[in-house]
């Protein structure tokens, strides 16, 4: 008989090796998904992790994306990270890294064609405001009607998806376009664009404002006694009331960092790689965001090194589609398997396995 055992306390072993179990077993899926498609698992494998970064044909364009695709990843997961571990559920960072994008871009095309410094803050600003205001409308939904931000979160991605395509269509596309949707190239604009910094390195401002975020969460959760509240939050809701802790205002808090991180991300997106908005703007950031955050383990450092992996997934998923002809559906099933496998191995981290007996009272 094999049953599970609660452990006394967090396992401080498995809570380091989980994620790279889970990074493991992932492979091994994968490659079993990549057979049962007719194409050889390990050059699927080492095509996705070991060809952009270490072989010479492709690395010289695949290490500079590699900054570009973490950037927006680190950014909206720090956000997720810090509601995460208050128990505030953000799901619907997609909508606020769309949203946020929408208000940027929108602020830089009215000031189209003015050449000015400021027009590029004033874009910074509107998206983490957008951002900020989308996701206000589930923390507000949460602590005045006690709704699911879950689920209220969720549903607005679609919203702001539909928001995505109106823009697209009518009011930002380009008079100069022939017709087709999508607005002005924001590259193209420099008061608006968002450079690289350093040429051949993917470095741009979005890169720069994620690792500034990256150390100011590890300073809050770790040097902060409202990190400390929002820890204490997430592992013991009851005794945070008993200390004092406003739940209410920690939702609000938690809520609009996140969907201000997460506008910021989309905003840096359209002014730099993406270069304009159109219909397919999102690529689903904001959902992999939570793998990232979770495959970090919440933590500032983690998401990091998570971010970086799950951007070279991206990038090796492509090339694998372009070398190999392996379909995108099956590269997004591939991402999907490293959550699937870490909440799976997580258990570890709080459970003993036992082979036995199991004794009862």
């Amino acid at each position: 008989m094999i049953w599970l055992e609660k452990r006394a306390a967090p396992s401080r072993f498995w809570t380091v090796v989980t994620p790279l179990l889970a990074v493991a077993l992932t492979m091994l899926a994968g490659g079993v998904l990549f057979a049962a498609l007719g194409k050889d698992p390990v050059a699927a494998i080492r095509t996705i992790f070991w060809d952009p970064l270490f072989n010479a044909q492709f690395a010289s364009y695949s290490r500079p994306q590699l900054l570009v695709k973490a950037g927006p990843l680190i950014l909206i997961a720090t956000g997720l990270a810090l509601g995460f571990r208050a128990g505030v559920w953000n799901i619907g960072a997609e909508g606020q890294y769309i949203v946020g994008a929408l208000c940027g871009a929108g602020v830089g095309l009215a000031f189209y064609p003015l050449e000015a410094w400021y027009v590029f803050p004033l874009m910074v600003l509107a998206g983490g405001l957008g951002g900020w205001a989308w996701a206000m409308i589930p923390a507000l939904l949460k602590t005045r009607f006690r709704t699911n931000e879950i689920l209220v979160s969720l549903l607005l991605v679609y919203v702001a998806e539909q928001f995505l395509a109106s823009m697209s269509l009518g009011l930002m596309r380009n008079p100069e376009g022939g017709g087709f949707p999508g607005s002005r190239n924001l590259q193209q604009y420099p008061s608006a664009a968002n450079p690289e910094l350093i040429s051949g390195t993917g470095l741009h401002w979005g890169v720069v404002v994620a690792f500034v975020a990256l150390i100011m969460a590890y300073i809050l959760l770790h040097r902060h006694i409202l990190g400390f509240q929002i820890r204490l939050a997430g592992q013991s809701p009851r005794a945070a009331r008993f200390a004092g802790v406003n739940a209410n205002r920690l939702v609000v808090f938690c809520l609009g960092v996140s969907g201000a991180l997460a506008g910021l991300a989309g905003l840096f997106e359209v002014s730099g790689p993406a270069g304009q908005v159109n219909i397919d703007f999102n690529q689903g950031y904001g959902f992999t965001a939570i793998i990232v955050a979770f495959l970090g383990r919440l933590h500032p450092v983690g998401i990091l090194f998570a971010g970086l992996l799950m951007a070279l997934t991206y990038i090796g998923g492509e090339l694998a589609q372009f070398m190999l002809q392996i379909p995108a559906a099956a590269i997004q099933a591939f991402q999907g398997m490293l959550l699937f496998f870490l909440l799976g191995v997580d258990v570890l981290t709080n459970y003993r396995v036992r082979i036995g007996i199991r004794e009862t009272a």
